[in-house]
């Protein structure tokens, strides 16, 4: 089957959990170039939903708006989801609201940045 034809068939819930978690690993590939802590771990994704066809929604933040990386980051995280097998498309909700606060960080960010 192609991956076209894969798309065009309704999405097991065990089958989205599976894509959940290749995307969570994805994007734990990323980085904010300033912060040597991936964006999952830093608590920059605010909500993440795949849908029955593959669609995928993030909505996720920067550290601040003035961040360097506000043009490229998300391209980069719209990029490597759409890459994974099932996905269909992917839709990036940059958001400023709740503003992101050190606070969104995992133990594990705290850790790697001796805080």
């Amino acid at each position: 089957m192609s991956r076209t034809e894969v798309n065009c068939m309704a999405l097991s819930n065990e089958r989205i959990q599976e894509i959940k978690k290749l995307i969570v690993e994805t994007l734990k590939t990323v980085y904010d170039p300033e912060i040597p802590v991936d964006i999952y771990e830093l608590g920059l994704v605010y909500g993440l939903e795949v849908s029955t066809d593959g669609a995928v929604d993030i909505r996720m933040t920067l550290t601040s708006p003035g961040c360097p990386v506000a043009g490229s980051l998300p391209r980069e995280v719209e990029l490597k989801v759409a890459s994974i097998d099932g996905v269909s498309g992917v839709r990036i909700d940059l958001v400023w609201d709740p503003p992101w606060t050190p606070d969104r960080m995992s133990e594990a960010a705290r850790l790697e940045l001796n805080m």
